[in-house]
């Protein structure tokens, strides 16, 4: 037991030695942050619910591309009450091209969470948070510390990277461990008057100025006076990460097969990857116009034209699709088709892909077919 105590305050020991430098980080980097911090629809009105639904939509995504998402979000669903209440399609919807799809299914379900639990309330404690679905310990540390003002941390990618490089940090940040102990010591040295300004702030400085991949901007960043691998020039050493896990490649060849009105959607799987999305009917592996054609004439439908389209790639985290495509005009798509994958199409004007049924971005190199009127576009079919 006596051992066992000495190795975990010798943790704790060079825990605190690596981590000196973080106590002269509030200073300047609060300067810095009033003075250039962007402006952000979340940021300039903070109520629990926007930075909550705000901090979902950031995971996995840039800054920039979730603005109109946030904003229409916001305009439709505007409080906690009609988040829980919404249709799952209309939800789906919603979220269309912002991908990662179980993020906006948790919320909903959180949001659920909240009206049961806490009366329809945000509950304001950074314990109480973290117990709502798909809450991690940074999310409920970011709406802990910007919307009720708890001194919580809030430590994602962008955050690691920073205090890695401040502090010449060898240990993997993809430890779980490494995350916690970079948490608490961001909590030792976290103003208390502004703790929300603060994990902001440091996000801020990760997702502008100390940049990944070789390009950091050290002379724009007000700690590089303290960054102990800014001063020997080794910046792009850090952070140390895990190797990464190759992705897996899935070879699809994907069909718009539309008749004179009409479309040909499937919905996919409950379960798994895209899970309950609609997508552009498929096959695996690269198939030629005769394959395609057959199969087509299997399930009961005729191709009067079929022409190929270009390829395309999608990468998820740890998968990627390698896709090929072929615009297929049909006699006619009848709301009943024989057995087969066919069975579970459903057969939608090409508008109602923009307002009803959401689409992945995995297959926005195909959709842009859909919106073609046949006879006027410039495509041969």
């Amino acid at each position: 037991m006596e051992q066992d105590t000495f190795g975990k305050n010798l943790f704790s020991l060079k825990t605190n030695l690596s981590f000196a430098e973080l106590k002269d980080i509030p200073k300047p980097l609060l300067k810095w942050y009033d003075e250039n911090r962007r402006r952000l629809p979340w940021r300039e009105e903070p109520t629990p619910y926007r930075v909550w639904v705000s901090e979902i939509m950031l995971q996995q995504t840039r800054v920039e591309a979730v603005k109109p998402y946030f904003e229409r979000f916001m305009k439709r669903l505007p409080d906690i009450r009609s988040l829980a209440e919404a249709p799952e399609e209309e939800l789906l919807k919603l979220w269309e091209g912002l991908g990662y799809y179980n993020r906006v299914r948790n919320l909903q379900k959180a949001a659920v969470q909240v009206m049961e639990e806490y009366d329809g309330r945000m509950p304001c404690r950074y314990e109480d948070l973290k117990r709502l679905k798909g809450v991690g310990s940074y999310t409920a540390g970011a709406i802990a510390s910007i919307a009720f003002g708890e001194r919580a941390a809030a430590v994602d990618g962008n955050v690691l990277r920073v205090t890695s490089r401040i502090c010449m940090d060898e240990r993997v940040i993809d430890d779980t461990k490494v995350r916690t102990c970079v948490e608490e010591e961001l909590v030792r040295v976290m103003p208390k008057d502004r703790p929300g300004d603060f994990n902001q702030a440091m996000m801020e400085l990760g997702a502008c100025v100390c940049l990944p991949n070789g390009s950091p901007h050290c002379g724009e960043c007000p700690l590089s006076h303290i960054c102990k691998a800014h001063a020997l020039g080794c910046e792009t050493e850090y952070p140390k990460r895990a190797p990464r896990r190759e992705r897996t490649v899935e070879e699809k060849t994907v069909l718009i097969i539309r008749d004179e009105n009409r479309a040909a959607l499937c919905k996919r799987p409950g379960k798994g990857l895209l899970a309950g999305l609609y997508e552009l009917p498929s096959l695996e592996g690269f198939r030629t116009e005769e394959e395609v054609i057959a199969y087509l004439r299997e399930n009961g439908i005729q191709t009067l034209r079929i022409q190929a389209l270009e390829e395309a790639k999608h990468i998820f985290t740890h998968k990627e699709w390698h896709m090929r495509g072929f615009m297929v005009r049909v006699d006619e798509l009848t709301p009943r088709q024989p057995s087969g994958a066919a069975e579970s199409w459903i057969f939608v004007e090409p508008q109602e892909t923009r307002d009803r049924y959401p689409i992945p971005s995995a297959f926005s190199a195909y959709t842009k077919y859909l919106d073609i009127k046949m006879g006027n576009q410039k495509m041969t079919l």
